[in-house]
């Protein structure tokens, strides 16, 4: 059995032969990861000056050393100071010149990814409050949710028509075994917003999306870090979501692993709180992989996720990774025998 079918048992609802190990990166130990991720290039950001890249609406992205160079939308001169102007500052790219087809053929021939070994889940952007927060920072951005709801919501409807299209026009082209949906809409301990807010401005659109996938019997990932399980019903029940990452522990994960036997996988459940005071040696952060996969793994429903963040090339945040990685294989891949 390949890391792919073994991580697609998962999201039937089936017990996998051992504990997926998700992927937000290589494997350290060159393990093929279960699920990557694809979808239309010319969305991804591009490169205006070393470190920087500007996406499709002009928002500059920069790195963050200490997350390995991940990149976010830049904190300062937001490119929209009142929302009442984004019909004048928020353009969608001219689409009618695409060649889908052989984007999507030289999207694939440049994949990383083996298909046999690897789920790929079609992605498109990264979340309608993201966006806005991009556009206008969070405050701003939350700000004109409560001070004009109707002008956000008219944003919003704006994003997800050019989405849409896209998504339609490429989502066959692609074969994705799972669409990828993403929005952080909550801190540690709390969300952004309401659920009524959130069932008001975003989620129509997510159903829009979700459709394409339910109607073609792809299930759907959702990306939403922080405490965010008032969403956990809409997302299981209406968007056909199958799996949660990253999960993060500020949830409760057993009640919410219980209550979706079946119908949801958990994908996480690593505390990250304790780095890098209390997982900071070899065996410290060993023996947090094993304490977390006898947690969250018994009964299936569960895919570890978790590593550790640093400068880009650091060899100590290598290393504790691969000793990551090594305690998930060692204790993950036997684990349902055992059990």
């Amino acid at each position: 059995m390949t890391e792919k079918e073994n991580y697609l048992m998962l999201l039937r609802g089936e017990q996998p032969e051992w504990v997926p190990f998700y992927a937000f990166g290589p494997n350290p130990l060159g393990t093929p990861p279960p699920n990557g991720r694809t979808g239309p290039s010319f969305l991804m950001q591009h490169v205006v000056k070393p470190g920087v890249q500007k996406d499709i609406w002009g928002v500059n992205y920069i790195p963050v050393p200490e997350a390995g160079g991940a990149k976010i939308p830049q904190t300062y001169d937001f490119i929209l100071k009142d929302i009442r102007d984004w019909r004048d500052v928020i353009k969608a790219p001219d689409l009618s010149d695409i060649d889908w087809k052989a984007m999507a053929k030289k999207d694939i021939d440049a994949s990383p990814y083996d298909r046999s070994q690897t789920a790929l889940s079609f992605g498109l952007h990264p979340g309608y409050f993201q966006l806005l927060a991009s556009f206008m920072g969070f405050s701003e951005g939350m700000c004109a949710m409560y001070e004009e709801p109707e002008e956000v919501k008219a944003l919003i409807e704006y994003l997800s028509d050019f989405y849409m299209e896209i998504a339609r026009s490429t989502i066959d082209l692609y074969q994705p075994d799972t669409l990828n949906l993403v929005d952080d809409i909550a801190t540690v301990t709390n969300p952004f917003f309401s659920l009524e807010m959130y069932r008001e401005i975003f989620k129509p659109y997510y159903r829009q999306l979700a459709q394409l996938a339910i109607d073609r019997g792809i299930p759907c990932e959702m990306h939403c870090c922080g405490h965010c399980e008032i969403f956990l019903d809409d997302w299981v029940n209406d968007l056909n979501v199958r799996a949660w990452n990253p999960a993060q522990t500020s949830n409760d994960l057993l009640a919410i692993k219980e209550k979706y036997r079946g119908r949801l996988a958990v994908v996480g459940a690593y505390d990250y709180s304790k780095q890098p005071m209390e997982y900071n040696t070899e065996e410290t952060i060993k023996q947090s992989v094993y304490d977390t996969i006898d947690k969250y793994a018994p009964g299936g429903g569960y895919a570890f996720a978790g590593s550790f963040l640093g400068p880009l090339g650091d060899e100590e945040t290598k290393r504790k990774n691969r000793w990551v990685a090594e305690a998930v294989e060692e204790y993950g891949r036997s684990f349902y025998r055992r059990h």
